[in-house]
């Protein structure tokens, strides 16, 4: 790891390569405001940001983001403090807006096996928003048993486990700023 940010987190061995950067990391998101601002055009989305991991992510999106939008967050768990999902997925904190004709955008860290998603859209959908779409910062490539159907993606990895940028293991190395692989 040469030419990296200082971070508490130096010399720590379970931080591996990064795999993203900070620079790549910060393009993407400006892209990213960019496709959403011309894709909602006179519609305010509502930014549903799955906590803890999309925080930091959904934080940069927003200010990107050339339109009015509000925040509500949830929190659903299948991982815990492992770094494999467990495969069941329970609502840990749920939303405190109404949905009902809204413009749903719900901002995921990462992307793995697609089954919190695909739980978690299907309990948006119940609902009845105007619409629902998903803005993931990360899609581990080779993971998903069927297309997760997403409508905006920062950048498809290798499925190694990541951490930064909001990315943890037991709640550690949220704040590395650019995602690299962890190490065991």
């Amino acid at each position: 790891m040469t030419d990296l940010p200082a971070t508490p987190y130096e010399g720590d061995p379970h931080i591996g390569d990064v795999v993203v950067g900070t620079e790549e990391l910060q393009k993407r998101v400006r892209q990213l405001g960019a496709e959403i601002t011309a894709d909602y055009e006179g519609r305010a989305p509502l930014l549903v940001g799955v906590l803890k991991g999309a925080i930091m992510f959904m934080a940069d999106l927003a200010r990107e983001i050339a339109l009015p939008v509000e925040f509500d967050f949830m929190a659903v768990s299948s991982y815990g403090n492992a770094t494999k999902s467990s495969g069941v997925v329970r609502i840990v904190k749920d939303l405190d807006l109404d949905l009902s004709g809204r413009h749903v955008l719900i901002v995921e860290d990462i992307i793995d096996s697609g089954l919190t998603l695909a739980y978690l859209r299907k309990n948006l959908l119940a609902r009845h928003p105007a619409s629902v779409e998903v803005c993931a910062l990360l899609v581990r490539d080779g993971l998903q048993k069927r297309d997760p159907d997403l409508r905006y993606v920062g950048f498809r990895i290798p499925p190694d486990f990541v951490v930064g940028y909001g990315l943890d293991v037991s709640d550690r190395y949220r704040n590395l700023p650019y995602v690299a692989s962890y190490l065991e």
